[in-house]
């Protein structure tokens, strides 16, 4: 079975075809509040091409509200032909969300959380490396999301040093030759991989703590765009899925057919 899932973020939208649960292609674009749903769907048709034919279904999750309304009405429109689910409150995940308000959490970290469920079972840890936030989710040892931690993303980190730094500026996203930066470029790259790094580490240790469970028995999953990046600079990780978020809809996708 080949299927389409999108995930859009704040900053990028990605989408990914699925052949038997398994990442065949990926496409990644900006996030774009004012696209309507036909220039979508435009969009979607030149990036998958040819491949279109053999999609049997499509599956959405949206941190996004009004690409989310455009979304909608791009699969009424154009691939109303097609099986579709959009994560949202009400749709099956397989997944306890052992939070104060369920609905309030972001579909993309359930999705995650589902994924991981799948993949590793519980207890684990997710680090979402998003462009605008990193996110931390939680599974317990029952296999419930029982809830997490957001801090600012690196790229949205960089950008507010830019803006606010008057002899600071955007640099590449880079490991630089060493953590005592040599000029101002390789000082800001080390602030970023680096501490964002440290703190990473620092993170899932106290998650860890609260859990009450052993380091050794929690699977700590890095995941993202950013993930490659980071996680090479991090000794917490288990395992680096960058596209644990696209196979979590698939999971998701199978879990609401008939």
């Amino acid at each position: 079975m080949s299927l389409l899932a999108i995930d859009v973020g704040n900053a990028h939208t990605v989408f990914g075809l699925l052949v038997e649960g398994r990442v065949v292609h990926d496409w990644r674009v900006s996030t774009d509040l004012h696209r309507t749903a036909d220039e979508w769907a435009v969009l979607m048709r030149g990036l998958v091409g040819r491949r279109a034919a053999e999609i049997d279904g499509v599956v959405v999750c949206s941190t996004v509200p009004s690409v989310l309304h455009a979304t909608r009405e791009m699969l009424a429109g154009h691939f109303g032909d097609l099986p579709s689910v959009i994560v949202e409150p009400g749709v099956r995940t397989g997944v306890p969300i052992a939070v104060d308000n369920p609905r309030e959490v972001g579909t993309d970290r359930i999705v995650n959380a589902v994924a991981a469920a799948e993949l590793v079972g519980g207890p684990a840890i997710v680090v979402d490396f998003g462009g605008t936030a990193t996110t931390f989710d939680v599974l317990d040892g029952a296999g419930r999301y029982v809830g997490g931690a957001i801090t600012p993303g690196i790229e949205i980190s960089l950008e507010a040093l830019s803006r606010g730094g008057a002899q600071l500026r955007m640099v590449e996203l880079a490991r630089p030759r060493s953590v005592i930066g040599k000029n101002t470029v390789e000082a800001l790259q080390s602030g970023m991989l680096f501490g964002v790094a440290s703190q990473v580490e620092g993170m899932v240790e106290r998650l860890i703590e609260a859990l009450g469970c052993a380091t050794d028995d929690v699977a700590v999953i890095a995941t993202g765009h950013l993930a490659p990046l980071v996680a090479a600079e991090c000794r917490c990780f288990t395992d680096t899925e960058p596209w644990l978020t696209l196979q979590g809809l698939g999971l998701v996708f199978a879990r609401n057919q008939r």
